[in-house]
């Protein structure tokens, strides 16, 4: 029964010490802005790459589907 009453006592210590000192100080900080997003040219250059290589992609598959046709 002691043992409840002092564990109880120190929970409440320590939530009013989150409550009074922890959590203002955590909501009174202000970030700064980021900056705008740039583009270094490396997702356009990817974007380019995917689409070549759907293009091979089709090709091929395009020329065995042909090849496959013919070889009968």
């Amino acid at each position: 029964m002691a043992v409840s009453r002092i564990s109880s006592g120190v929970v409440a210590v320590v939530a009013v010490f989150f409550a009074v000192i922890v959590l203002p100080a955590v909501q009174a900080q202000s970030l700064a802005p980021t900056p705008a997003p740039t583009s270094d040219g490396t997702s356009i250059d990817q974007g380019i790459a995917y689409v070549l290589m759907l293009v091979a992609l089709a090709l091929t598959y395009l020329i065995h589907a042909a090849d496959l046709l013919y070889s009968f």
